[in-house]
This record gives C-alpha cells, sequence and structure tokens, in this order.
C-alpha cells in the first residue's frame, strides 16, 4: 500500500504540473465559459416575462446554445482527455529507461500500474468537477435561479457517470501504452479507435438496420417493422460507449425524460392518462433506468484495465 500511494502521488504531481494538463485546463476553462454564458443568456432571454419553471437549472447542462451542451461536448470530446492522459503511461517510462529503476524500487509491481490509472482518474475527476462547478457558477449568475437538491443529486450523479466514461478511455489508453512500445503508434492507436466508435459506429449501426430490416421510404411502415429496426439500430450502436454514456445522461439529465428508448409507442390505455406522464421522474427511478448502462461502462472499464494489468504483469522489463 504504501508503494501505492508513493506512485499515486507522484504520477499525480506529474500530472498536474505537466504542459499538457495545462492546455487540457485552458482548453476546457474555456470552451466551458463560452457555454455557460451562451446557454445562460439564450435560457435568461427566453425566460424573461415568465416564471421559471421546476428543474430549469439543469438546462444548464443539456440546451445546446450556439455550439453544443455540455453532455454533447463531455460525450464526444471527453475521451480525449482519458486518452492524453494515458497513452504513455508505460512507454514514456520505457523510452526514458525508468520503467526498471521503478520496478527495482522496495514495492510490488502492480503498484506502478495501479498508481498510473487511479492518479490519471483523479486528474479525470477534478477536470470534470471544474467544468460541472464553473457551468453551475457562471449559471447561478446568468438565471438567478438556486438549483434544489434533486437537481444537486442528479449533477452529482452526471459527474460519476461522466467520470466512469472517461476512466474507460483512460483504461484504454494505458492498455496501448502496455501493447505498443513506441509512443505516436499508442497514441495513433486510440486515436483511429476513437474515431471508428464516435464516428462509424453510428453509421454502421443504420446501415446494418436498414440492410436487415428494411423501413420503407414511401408510403406507411408497419409499426413492428419499425420497432425491429430501432432495436437493431440500437443494439449496434451499444458496441460504443458513446451510445451508453449519451443514453443515461440524457435520462440523468432530462427528468422529463422516462425512457433510454429514442422510439415509445403509446397504447389506447396510456393515451386515456397521458397526465401520468407528465410529471418529472424522481432521481431515484431515473437512476434505475439507466442502471443497465451503469453497469455496462463500469464493467467495460474494469475488463479494459484488467487487460492492462495482466499485459503488464506479464511483460518482461530489461534494464538495457
Amino acid at each position: 500500500m504504501r508503494g501505492l500511494s508513493a506512485v499515486y502521488r507522484k504520477e499525480l504531481e506529474d500530472h498536474f504540473s505537466s504542459a499538457r494538463f495545462t492546455l487540457l485546463l485552458t482548453l476546457i476553462l474555456m470552451v466551458s465559459l463560452i457555454m455557460a454564458y451562451t446557454t445562460g443568456n439564450g435560457l435568461r432571454k427566453e425566460l424573461e416575462g415568465f416564471a421559471k419553471p421546476a428543474l430549469v437549472f439543469l438546462l444548464l447542462f443539456t440546451s445546446t446554445g450556439a455550439l453544443f451542451s455540455l453532455a454533447q461536448f463531455v460525450a464526444f470530446f471527453g475521451p480525449l482527455i482519458g486518452l492524453v492522459l494515458g497513452f504513455d503511461a508505460i512507454n514514456r517510462e520505457r523510452a526514458q529507461r525508468t520503467l526498471a529503476k521503478l520496478v527495482a524500487q522496495p514495492i510490488y509491481r502492480d503498484s506502478i500500474i495501479n498508481g498510473k490509472f487511479l492518479a490519471g482518474l483523479t486528474t479525470v475527476t477534478v477536470l470534470l468537477a471544474g467544468i460541472v462547478l464553473l457551468i453551475s457558477g457562471l449559471g447561478l449568475r446568468e438565471l438567478g435561479v438556486v438549483p434544489g437538491w434533486e437537481e444537486v443529486g442528479r449533477l452529482a450523479v452526471y459527474l460519476v457517470i461522466s467520470v466512469l466514461y472517461v476512466g474507460f478511455w483512460l483504461g484504454l489508453a494505458i492498455l496501448a501504452s502496455v501493447l505498443f512500445r513506441g509512443m505516436a503508434t499508442s497514441a495513433l492507436a486510440v486515436l483511429a479507435l476513437w474515431i471508428f466508435l464516435a464516428f462509424f459506429v453510428p453509421l454502421g449501426a443504420t446501415l446494418v438496420a436498414d440492410s436487415v430490416v428494411p423501413v420503407p421510404t414511401t408510403g406507411q411502415a408497419e409499426i413492428d417493422t419499425v420497432l425491429r429496426h430501432e432495436t437493431i439500430k440500437r443494439a449496434v450502436s451499444y458496441v460504443s460507449p458513446i451510445a451508453l454514456y449519451t443514453d443515461a445522461t440524457s435520462v440523468i439529465l432530462d427528468p422529463m425524460r422516462k425512457t433510454t428508448r429514442a422510439l415509445v409507442l403509446v397504447g389506447p390505455l396510456e393515451r386515456l392518462s397521458l397526465s401520468r406522464f407528465q410529471n418529472p421522474l424522481p432521481l431515484g427511478q431515473s437512476a434505475l433506468v439507466v442502471a443497465p448502462h451503469l453497469i455496462l461502462l463500469v464493467a467495460l472499464t474494469f475488463v479494459c484495465f484488467a487487460i492492462s494489468y495482466a499485459a503488464f504483469m506479464r511483460q518482461e522489463v530489461r534494464t538495457t
């Protein structure tokens, strides 16, 4: 445990004092300021002369404003934080010939990779918490609305999901740094995988659904056909953790959303009592809706890091 804490402190100091952390923090602060100002200003103009609705504070994180919302920003660009922090975690030590010296110290070998992962996860938590607090502070100034405990709880759950989501990409980057000895190679590998999962998987999901269950473009399609088409498209898109994260955060940050499905059919009995579905879901119910997505994100993160751990423990460390 003493060796783990030593590696953790050393890696944490390296992260916070590195130029890459300064660049990441500057970029995140700049984007957060722009998003918070444009979104808050737009909401304030829209709500002028009207009573502020309940849970309006959460709109700061879901409204697109002039660019994109915070949820969209973290979904597509959050992985880059994990990739930048972890793509050279191990192979940098090899290139600088410090890995053998580190292993020779009176610490367990697994403390090295565990400390690096925990330090990266702490850095990710600090960055994401900074984004949420910054947008919340500027939102208080622009809207003049104090968030209730329901909104604070939803933002806390959102922050936990975001940390786990970026932690998956951090574990993936550490895995690349273990498997590839060149830092440029590992960086290109994880960047290519991010591009594939972010852009090509949604396109592939649409193509697979269109080929398996085609929906006619002319005329009225049958309900069963549309449902099967959407089910296949959704199942294929869940190959990417980006889809899992997007669906989970959309339910957490939008209390009026009752399901992660994009297409919902309402039967005759539901039409007679639509008032039941017009009230926001409590936080506990929203958490139950996204529980499968959260479990999958945790499982993916642990599996990815476990592969990195096993590969690192089996590798030979030479002194020359």
